[in-house]
């Protein structure tokens, strides 16, 4: 089963996270063949806001396992955590995406709520269909590099999309949700993470 979990940073957690950065990633490295994604998120102004991990784990008490026993949240250096159960319809890893590390701008773009619904809008969403749990791939899938829908524990209800996407700016990265409404969107610069 495959998870998106996305750690909020505390604000001012900075100077603690830097003092964990070894403990973070030595955790992460426990992982590593499970890892679809990850990386830091940045506002326009470089500030750091925060970690996405994508991966597949064996199921619900393993993916809060794994969010909760992480030494920033054990100590205290996130404000919250949005995990859900996700579904990768690009069948690839990060490390698979063409575009590799370096090329062009990347953005964490999260689209949570009703979303997408049939017979509503006629935008690229509506052009595009619908799988059972939310919207299809969008026609952009080369400047894709992770993207699929967030979904209850069990799976069975659609609760939103994430997507991690390359973009000349965040309105272009938020276009990959097509002009059906959401409750909320999310558009936050990224970067490929991992040890340097």
């Amino acid at each position: 089963m495959e998870y998106f979990c996305y750690h909020r940073d505390r604000p001012g957690s900075l100077a603690l996270r830097e003092e964990l950065v070894e403990a973070h990633w030595s955790y992460m490295d426990g992982y590593a063949d499970r890892m679809i994604a990850r990386g830091p998120v940045f506002d326009e102004e470089d500030t750091l806001l925060g970690s996405v991990h994508i991966l597949d784990l064996p199921g619900p008490a393993a993916a809060r396992a794994f969010a909760f026993d992480e030494p920033n949240y054990q100590a205290g250096a996130y404000r919250d955590v949005l995990l859900r159960r996700w579904r990768n319809l690009l069948g690839r890893t990060m490390w698979d995406f063409p575009g590799g590390a370096a090329d062009g701008r990347r953005y964490l773009v999260i689209g949570l709520g009703p979303g997408p619904r049939p017979g509503v809008g006629s935008g690229s969403g509506a052009a595009r269909g619908r799988t059972a749990s939310g919207p299809a791939v969008p026609d952009v899938r080369d400047d894709l590099i992770a993207y699929g829908p967030l979904l209850s524990d069990d799976g069975t209800a659609w609760l939103g999309t994430a997507a991690l996407v390359r973009a000349r700016d965040a309105a272009a990265a938020r276009a990959v949700l097509g002009d059906e409404p959401y409750d909320g969107v999310e558009v936050h610069r990224w970067e490929f993470g991992g040890r340097r």
